[in-house]
């Protein structure tokens, strides 16, 4: 235990860490610095790759990758490194900051409680979040499973036949659900979205947002005074209304079918285990979030959405949507099935511009339902309704106008809804009511949603307690207590009229309800699953380095994760002194003096970049400028993004090189200098090369009268080298969840802040419900349903950067530069890299061909990869037949060796396949991934070994991790698709 010297001590430390270097000891040395743990080669190892590529030092390898006219001259003013010690006690003072009070503010957040089995095996565990998004399903079908949990409890919960394994929050979902609807009903004569307006103020504004962006005219009014007509496309209504009101909507859904719109409700999946489901009475789309499944508030994110459907409109959905398939031995499978990738294959014609999801969020929800069941989860459900019943009571008797009335709706009309409100309600008061009892709440330690002057909004959640009820009616009640007591008033539900116990009926529901079969369970599911806990990861694009467990950490805490996003500001002052010192520092790190962290992933991000620029030249007169220049080597995202911001894509192309072709360039600014809005570029290129023209494409762009956009996806090569604001860009957006730490989470969440120049400050996103906080002029409105997007994760990079410093960052990049490098050019005898920069060199990622071989393919190679232990770098992309392999600065030479010589005996297969030494189809590269029951089975029918197929090399032995399925089919997951794990009766079957 430490005393209270040493206390004050690090009290002391951390607070003015600001101004100092690292803690030292009484004997004078140093304490370690943080990036010596975080950056994976020794120093022997740095001088010899160097030697390897023929240079002295790490500035000079960095000074031949990056043109001279680039290069950041002077060191990252940011503060100095600090200890993972000092890290987490500013912190701790930073979290001391926030005040946790009980939240009865609603507005589609909860408080929950995670079960500690489910926090710590998947919240708090390397194991689930440091995978990547499941592209290589054979050794990703634990998270698969726990994606396609998700996906069945979300179908069932809300009646229809198939739904998503999930989007980012709640607003976003709707909107994207209007964009669905606009595709399948939408047309020139038919452009209008209804909006209730009792919906979400938050997905009211986001919804705004988007359709703004595409033309769309949103109409919201009361659902009784809307006079539908085939103007209409789509509509959408809140069930139960954010009044918390349940309202009958059979009627209306029919009014909407009869015009040929599409019908769209928001809705509460804790609530529909008692309400009947939105698909039985008329709704084509539900949408909503699953964050109160047990997943904290995390100051408003990351939180997983939903998106469930008719199964006819399935090739329509956005996001992400897991099937079942079968593997090589006919086994089933599990797959990301149908349009899951198609934002990279057709761009601007994608369904949606997604690609992070909320995977890990997702996986904590169904772990939720599959430790509750259904009948725990109704049992929640029951509590949480008749304590706000009980609640609503008691201030009738105090004599308040409660609204909805307790009493419900008539029990004698056939099929009306079976209860008045779920869990919440609005009293009406007069304003001096209304201040003095917000003045009591506040005393009491709780938050009310102030709906309006006259109007205080009440909604309870699974950890309310009947002590809380008797403390609001003594708030009430002129802090007086009350006479009668919660029990009184708790009798009355007529349960037989609430939705019959028809969902969640697989196996996998009833199975784990103790800790020990849960905790088996999700072990279970782990250990099919590859993660950064086995071997790297290295994915082109996708910067998978070390998270550090010193920045996961504080992420749990109940000061950061249990606050609600709409609190005041005064109650969140921790949250905020973190959140503008990590502005600061990103606007350091990029250039730019204007940063806005609402964009809660790297496509949220582009869009909102994009908004950016188009209401920029909107505010000058120039609102017609809507064509965007992509290069044809873009992330397929780029050009999704544009889409959806309204902009006409114009592709740029690449020259023999793999650069923008400036000539290219040149003319199509010409030819659309008139409506010219923006380029969209990535830096490093997607090929992987510092292009040495990056300031003349800028110019290029700025001279015909358009922006630039700089896609941040590669900002790992340039952090404290270069900055993209120095190169010419106008705006950048950042993925937290790459260069600075955030853990992917199997494919979310994600964070993707934009930094953009000065005169666009003031067109950043707003939100309507920013409390207390100075908005933007003439901000481009919200993107996200929170106003800090995901804030819960912030935390993450602000304690990486912290923990780095300017030196750190800086060697992190040249030492990224540096393993790709070594990579490159120990690999190039067997698979040349593709393209390079003019001192052939590459930048922090190199595309290695494959294209030369005539009977294997790239795909081969990243599956046999499996069996030598290792994730597949990123396949066939940009390159078809390529893969580009991204190596991070975490990984150690002895790692990215090992890698190296698993692809040159992999490359020995192949020239004996290439040479008929092997047969062409029966070989292990062909046959890849081999499982251990492959191994095992009596019969070995193939003519090589089976030791050649699961132990090509001698570390193996000792130490092998097994893919869990033979190859899967794709062709036949697509043309048989089944996304619900109710649909084939053994899958959940103990293995």
């Amino acid at each position: 235990m430490r005393d209270s010297s040493s206390t004050r001590a690090s009290a002391g430390a951390a607070a003015g860490s600001e101004t100092r270097g690292s803690r030292h000891d009484e004997a004078g040395w140093e304490a370690q610095p943080f990036a010596e743990r975080h950056i994976g080669p020794r120093e022997a190892d740095v001088a010899e790759m160097l030697a390897t590529l023929g240079f002295q030092s790490l500035d000079e390898l960095t000074e031949a990758a990056i043109p001279p006219e680039i290069r950041l001259e002077r060191p990252l003013q940011l503060p100095p490194a600090r200890t993972e010690a000092e890290v987490l006690e500013c912190l701790r003072q930073r979290a001391s900051r926030n005040r946790v009070f009980r939240s009865y503010i609603g507005l589609g957040y909860y408080d929950c409680i995670t079960p500690p089995v489910i926090q710590r095996n998947i919240l708090e565990n390397p194991g689930w979040y440091t995978a990547y998004t499941p592209y290589q399903s054979e050794i990703s079908q634990g998270r698969l499973e726990a994606l396609l949990n998700f996906q069945t409890m979300v179908r069932d919960l809300t009646g229809l036949e198939i739904a998503n394994a999930s989007l980012l929050d709640e607003a976003t979902a709707a909107a994207e659900a209007m964009m669905m609807c606009h595709r399948l009903r939408g047309g020139p004569e038919r452009n209008r979205f209804f909006v209730a307006a009792d919906c979400h103020p938050q997905t009211i504004a986001v919804v705004q947002t988007r359709a703004r962006a595409l033309g769309i005219q949103v109409v919201c009014s009361d659902v009784g005074a809307v006079g539908l007509d085939g103007s209409f496309f789509g509509a959408l209504v809140q069930y139960p209304a954010t009044d918390g009101a349940v309202r009958d909507y059979r009627a209306f859904a029919e009014a909407v079918h009869a015009v040929g719109a599409l019908l769209v409700a928001a809705t509460d999946l804790l609530a529909l285990t008692l309400l009947p489901p939105p698909g039985a009475w008329g709704a084509d789309v539900a949408v909503g979030s699953a964050q109160r499944l047990g997943v904290p508030l995390f100051y408003g994110g990351p939180h997983a959405a939903f998106l469930a459907t008719r199964d006819a409109f399935k090739r329509q959905m956005p996001g992400r949507l897991v099937g079942i398939s079968r593997d090589a031995r006919g086994r089933p499978a599990l797959r990301l099935a149908l349009g899951t990738r198609e934002q990279h294959i057709r761009r601007e014609k994608a369904t949606s511009n997604i690609c992070t999801a909320q995977a890990l969020l997702a996986i904590v929800a169904a772990a939720y339902a599959v430790y509750h069941g259904p009948h725990g989860l109704r049992r929640i459900a029951l509590r949480i309704h008749k304590l706000t019943r009980a609640l609503a009571l008691g201030l009738e008797r105090l004599g308040y106008e409660v609204r909805p009335r307790p009493s419900g709706g008539d029990p004698t009309r056939s099929g009306a809804t079976p209860l008045p409100f779920f869990d919440t309600i609005t009293v009406t008061v007069s304003p001096a009511q209304a201040a003095a009892i917000h003045a009591r709440a506040t005393e009491h330690g709780m938050n009310f949603r102030r709906v309006n002057d006259t109007t205080i909004g009440l909604s309870l959640d699974e950890t309310t307690t009947p002590q809380d009820v008797r403390e609001i009616w003594q708030v009430f009640h002129d802090d007086r207590p009350v006479d009668f007591a919660v029990q009184e008033l708790l009798p009355g539900l007529d349960e037989s009229r609430l939705r019959p116990m028809d969902y969640l009926q697989h196996p996998v529901f009833h199975r784990y309800h103790s800790e020990t079969e849960l905790l088996r369970y999700l072990r279970r599911l782990e250990s099919r699953d590859f993660s950064l806990c086995q071997t790297m990861i290295p994915l082109g694009s996708c910067t998978m380095k070390l998270n550090p467990t010193a920045a996961l950490m504080p992420v749990t805490w109940p000061e950061f994760a249990r606050l609600h996003p709409f609190v005041p500001l005064e109650q969140a002052r921790g949250y905020h002194e973190l959140m503008e010192e990590l502005k600061q520092w990103l606007s350091e790190i990029t250039g730019f003096p204007a940063i806005s962290l609402q964009p809660n992933a790297g496509s949220q991000g582009e869009y909102a970049g994009l908004l950016v620029i188009r209401a920029w030249h909107e505010h000058r007169g120039e609102g017609h400028r809507d064509v965007c220049l992509i290069p044809t080597s873009a992330h397929g995202t780029n050009p999704a993004s544009a889409a959806m911001a309204g902009l006409k894509v114009v592709a740029v192309a690449c020259d023999r090189q793999g650069n923008v072709d400036l000539e290219d360039l040149r003319a199509k600014a010409q030819a659309h200098r008139d409506r010219l809005a923006c380029l969209m570029v990535t830096y490093p290129s997607t090929h992987g090369v510092f292009e040495p023209g990056i300031r003349q494409i800028c110019r290029i762009v700025h001279e015909h009268g358009g922006l630039v956009y700089m896609d941040g996806a590669n900002l790992n090569a340039q952090v404290g080298l270069c900055r993209p604001a120095d190169l010419g860009a106008d705006v950048c957006h950042v993925n937290l969840h790459k260069t600075f730490a955030i853990p992917h989470g199997g494919g979310g969440p994600g964070a993707g802040p934009i930094g953009v120049a000065e005169f666009l400050r003031e067109f950043l996103p707003d939100h309507p419900l920013m409390p207390g906080a100075r908005r933007p002029a003439r901000g481009v409105g919200p993107v996200s349903a929170a106003p800090w997007g995901s804030a819960g994760i912030l935390l993450i990079s602000w304690a990486y950067i912290a923990l780095m410093g300017a030196n750190g960052l800086r060697r992190a990049s040249q030492v990224a530069i540096l393993n790709a490098n070594y990579i490159s050019r120990r690999l190039e005898s067997c698979y040349p890299t593709l393209y390079k920069g003019p001192a052939g060199l590459v930048a922090h990622e190199c595309i290695l061909d494959l294209r030369r071989f005539h009977h294997i393919t790239a795909e081969d190679v990243a599956k046999r990869l499996m069996d030598y232990g290792f994730h597949a770098p990123t396949l066939s992309w940009p390159v078809a037949g390529t893969l580009m392999v991204e190596p991070t600065e975490s990984e150690s030479k002895a790692e990215l060796d090992r890698f190296c010589d698993a692809m040159k005996a992999i490359h020995e297969e192949i020239l004996a396949v290439e040479t008929g030494r092997m047969d062409a189809r029966d070989n292990p590269l062909k046959n890849a991934p081999h499982t251990a029951d492959m191994v095992a089975a009596d019969t070995w029918p193939h003519a090589y070994s089976r030791e050649q197929a699961a132990f090509p090399v001698a570390s193996l032995r000792e130490h092998k991790w097994w893919p869990a399925v033979a190859r899967v089919d794709n062709v036949y997951g697509d043309r048989h698709p089944v996304c619900a794990c109710g649909s084939v009766a053994d899958f959940a079957a103990d293995p």
